[in-house]
C-alpha cells in the first residue's frame, strides 16, 4: 500500500495562500523609487540582470512554484545593498530565510562566473595608451594604468582554531586586492585573501603580481600606497620626501592614489553588506570571497549602464591596513628605485 508523503512549502507555511510572494512580483507594479529605494539598481538595469543571468537561474525543479530569474535576483540586490540579515530582507519581499538563501547563493554564483567579462585589463594598446593619458590628465603621473589598494570586509570566524583570517584589529575578515582605472571601474580583484595577511603579502602572492613579473603591461605601472613594496610595475610614495621633485611626486602620487580610495567607499555605499554597518557577513571565507565578488562585478555592470557609481552618500572610513610598514625594504629593489628616481627627474624636476 502506497503512504502519502506530504511535501512541505517553506513560503506558504510561512505567509498563506493569499500572500503575494516574489513569485508572483512583477517589476511593473511597483515605481522606480520603490526599486531603487529597496534594491538599490533601477528598472532597467535589472531587466538587464535578468536577461544576463536568466539561463543559469532558470533550473529544472521538481517544485511547482519555483523562484523566478527575476525574483531571484530582486531578493540578492536587496540582500546586497541593504546589509541586512537574510531573514529580515525575505520577510520584507515575502520569501521565506531558506528561500532568500537560495537566491542569494545563486545570483552570486551567476555572477562569480562572469566576473572575468566584467573585470580585466583593457587588451589592446590603444586602449592602454588612454588609461594613461586619463591618470596622467588628473595630477601629472605617467605611466600609469591602474590603482592598487587593500580592502577588509568583515565575516564571521571560521572556527575557533583557525586565526589566519584574524586581522590587526581582532576581527576576523577577508584582505581584498583591487585595481581600479581612473573612472572607478574595476581591473582586477581578489576577495579570497586571510585578514590576516598584510597588505604587502597579499599582493606578493596574487595573480596580480604573477602577471605583471611576466612583463604584463610593460612600460607602465600601477600606484599603491606605502603599505607595499616598491616594484619595477609598481610605483609607490617616498617616506620622506627632501627635494622639490620629491615632493611634487609624492603630491601626485596621493591625488592619483585617492581614485581608489573613492571607489571602495562608493563599493561599500553602494553594497552596505561589504561595509560592516549591519555586521559581519554571516558565511564561510569561501561564500564571502564570492560575495564580495558579485558586487564587484555588479560594480563594474552599473558603470556599464552609465550609473554614477560616486553619487551615493559616502559612508565613514572603511577598514585599510596602515601604511609604512615595509617602507625600509624599498632599497632592495634597485631596479624600482633606479625607474622612480628617473620618474622623477624627467617628469618632476
Amino acid at each position: 500500500m502506497a503512504i502519502p508523503i506530504t511535501v512541505l512549502d517553506c513560503d506558504l507555511l510561512l505567509y498563506g495562500r493569499g500572500h503575494r510572494t516574489l513569485d508572483r512580483f512583477k517589476l511593473d507594479d511597483v515605481t522606480d523609487e520603490y526599486l531603487m529605494s529597496t534594491y538599490g539598481f533601477p528598472r532597467q538595469f535589472i531587466y538587464y540582470l535578468v536577461e544576463l543571468l536568466g539561463a543559469s537561474l532558470s533550473r529544472p525543479t521538481q517544485r511547482s512554484r519555483a523562484i523566478s530569474p527575476e525574483t531571484q535576483i530582486l531578493a540578492a540586490l536587496g540582500f546586497y545593498t541593504s546589509g541586512s540579515f537574510q531573514t529580515r530582507m525575505g520577510d520584507a519581499i515575502g520569501i521565506s530565510q531558506a528561500s532568500m538563501s537560495r537566491c542569494v547563493t545563486n545570483v552570486t554564483e551567476a555572477l562569480v562566473g562572469r566576473a572575468s567579462q566584467f573585470i580585466h585589463f583593457p587588451a589592446d594598446e590603444a586602449a592602454i595608451q588612454s588609461l594613461k593619458d586619463e591618470f596622467c590628465g588628473l595630477a601629472g603621473m605617467p605611466g600609469v594604468i591602474g590603482v592598487v589598494d587593500c580592502i577588509h570586509v568583515a565575516i564571521k570566524a571560521p572556527n575557533a582554531e583557525d586565526l589566519s583570517y584574524v586581522n590587526r584589529k581582532g576581527l576576523h575578515s577577508l584582505n581584498c586586492l583591487v585595481v581600479c582605472d581612473i573612472r572607478g571601474a574595476l581591473m582586477a580583484v581578489e576577495t579570497h585573501w586571510p585578514g590576516g595577511l598584510q597588505d604587502c603579502s597579499v599582493l606578493q602572492q596574487s595573480a596580480l603580481s604573477t602577471q605583471f613579473e611576466a612583463g604584463m603591461h610593460k612600460d607602465s605601472w600601477l600606484l599603491g600606497d606605502s603599505s607595499f613594496f616598491l616594484r619595477t610595475w609598481l610605483m609607490t610614495p617616498l617616506r620622506v620626501a627632501e627635494t622639490p621633485a620629491e615632493y611634487r611626486y609624492n603630491r601626485a602620487h596621493s591625488a592619483t592614489h585617492s581614485v581608489i580610495e573613492k571607489t571602495l567607499r562608493a563599493l561599500c555605499s553602494r553594497f552596505r553588506c561589504l561595509d560592516g554597518s549591519k555586521g559581519a557577513l554571516q558565511y564561510s571565507p569561501e561564500k564571502s570571497s564570492h560575495i564580495i565578488l558579485a558586487c564587484c562585478v555588479l560594480h563594474n555592470i552599473s558603470l556599464e549602464h552609465g550609473m554614477d557609481v560616486w553619487s551615493s552618500p559616502m559612508t565613514g572610513p572603511i577598514e585599510q591596513s596602515p601604511e609604512g610598514e615595509y617602507e625600509q625594504m624599498e632599497s632592495l629593489d634597485l631596479e624600482a628605485d633606479r625607474i622612480r628616481q628617473e620618474l622623477m627627474l624627467t617628469h618632476f624636476s
